[in-house]
């Protein structure tokens, strides 16, 4: 009896531990945005593809705030978030994004 909790909780604790794996695997999404920046040379503007994790692929609100939080390193200010996509489609817009495709 001993050993067979032995193996029950053994199988427990590994199926803990691949659960949340493979659900963070599917919850990867794409990003196109545009964002802008004011300094001495101007107004600035870029067009970007941004891949993320977790929660930010499933609420919008979540979404635009880690876009505009991870661009802010750099003093760009999100414009706005146009669509969201998955792997295909950030190949196809990898020409048009430029040297920020996946920067951020």
């Amino acid at each position: 009896m001993k050993q067979f909790n032995k193996i029950l909780r053994t199988g427990a604790i590994m199926l803990a531990l691949a659960v949340p794996q493979g659900a963070m695997a599917q919850n990867v999404c794409f990003v196109d945005y545009k964002a802008k920046q004011a300094d001495s040379a101007g107004l600035q503007l870029h067009y970007g593809v941004m891949r993320l994790q977790g929660p930010a692929c499933s609420n919008t609100g979540t979404l635009e705030k880690r876009v505009a939080k991870r661009i802010a390193g750099d003093n760009w200010v999100l414009l706005r978030v146009l669509s969201q996509f998955d792997k295909s489609g950030a190949k196809q817009r990898r020409a048009n994004a430029g040297q920020y495709f996946l920067r951020y």
